[in-house]
């Protein structure tokens, strides 16, 4: 697969883009969220692939708009697809970033130079407030 085309990727909420806390939120892992954004800016689709449902899943959803990211579509391969029990909840994706990979789930920087080839540049936010720039997470 030639990684500089646009790709669509699932990515998993619990233990991935959070800690683990289910059916509470977790904290934010190290760099999801700016790793995400950057993602997004690269053009590529996000999906929210969990096996949240109900409030937990709206629950995370908000989570995730309030920390900037707005999922291409949620559990399902393309926002218009209904869910009516006669099919697999699988999407079609060409990537699924979850911390039940082989190995366990890498981190977001690690995850971000597989998927491009490259080294993020991202601001983050230091403890002290003040606003400093990164070669590598």
């Amino acid at each position: 697969m030639n990684f500089q085309n646009r790709l669509i990727i699932g990515v998993d909420f619990d233990g991935t883009i959070v800690e683990d806390r289910y059916p509470g939120i977790g904290k934010p892992r190290i760099f999801a969220f700016e790793t995400l954004k950057r993602l997004q800016e690269d053009g590529h689709r996000l999906i929210l692939w969990t096996y949240r449902c109900g409030k937990s899943l709206d629950e995370a959803v908000e989570f995730c708009e309030q920390n900037g990211i707005i999922f291409y579509a949620v559990n399902k391969s393309f926002p218009e697809e209904k869910f009516d029990n006669t099919k697999s909840r699988k999407i079609n994706a060409d990537l699924f970033i979850d911390d039940r990979n082989i190995g366990g789930v890498l981190g977001w920087g690690e995850v971000y130079q597989m998927i491009t080839k490259e080294e993020p540049n991202i601001p983050v936010k230091p403890k002290g407030g003040l606003f400093s720039f990164f070669k590598k997470f």
